[in-house]
């Protein structure tokens, strides 16, 4: 058994649709990186010719805003790909994709991803599933911003980060965002991401260790996101 069929992201990504003499394939023509924190693993309005494979790590997806500021569109995680939608509409990136801790990535070219989709039936449709999955989870997120509250999507946000990527032995959140990208999730100035921080805060929702968040009441966090 190769490293690809074993690896996390053909267990949880459409890859998981290839048979055994694919898998040879995939891992005879993929290249491996290892990409620091802060380093981007392709640009906004870079072609990519491919997809990314996340095989480690914790990155963002972000758009730069008409005012200079970057605008974090979705965090990601190991098991997931990149590059999808721009592959298959023959675009450049919409989004920049940059480590927010160490990763490792695979990269796939686009003409063996084109191969598989026009090969394995089941490969395509878990494709276009979630290039389709990815374009709900946008329109989501656009309504949140105009019906939810800047201090609803934080407490919204918080949990997220609990529940996606867990806490640290310290029981701070394991992804500690800086409060400028904590303020680019929620669609807000980083000021005014600090005071609500500070508010919670006093409230007992979270504990401000350092720079670490560690959350307090989820019980109530859920009421604040969710009311």
């Amino acid at each position: 058994m190769n490293k690809c069929d074993q690896c996390i992201v053909r267990q949880l990504s459409s890859l998981k649709a290839l048979n055994k003499d694919e898998v040879i394939k995939l891992a005879s023509s993929k290249t491996s990186y290892k990409i620091k924190k802060g380093e981007a693993i392709f640009e906004e309005g870079e072609v990519t010719n491919g997809v990314f494979c996340i095989k480690d790590g914790v990155g963002k997806l972000s758009k730069l805003s008409a005012n200079g500021k970057d605008q974090i569109v979705k965090l990601v995680k190991s098991g997931e790909l990149l590059g999808q939608r721009s592959m298959i509409s023959n675009e450049p990136a919409n989004l920049t994709a940059k480590a927010i801790a160490d990763m490792e990535v695979c990269f796939i070219p686009k003409t063996e991803i084109i191969n598989f989709f026009n090969n394995n039936n089941q490969f395509s449709l878990n494709l276009m599933q979630s290039v389709c999955e990815d374009l709900k989870e946008s329109e989501n997120e656009k309504i949140a911003l105009v019906q939810k509250t800047v201090k609803q999507r934080l407490a919204e946000t918080l949990l997220q980060l609990h529940d996606e990527f867990g806490e640290d032995t310290d029981k701070t959140l394991k992804v500690q965002l800086t409060r400028e990208e904590l303020a680019g999730i929620i669609g807000t100035a980083t000021e005014s991401c600090i005071r609500l921080l500070s508010d919670f805060n006093k409230l007992g929702l979270i504990e401000l260790v350092g720079k670490k968040i560690m959350l307090k009441d989820v019980r109530a966090l859920k009421k604040l996101a969710d009311n």
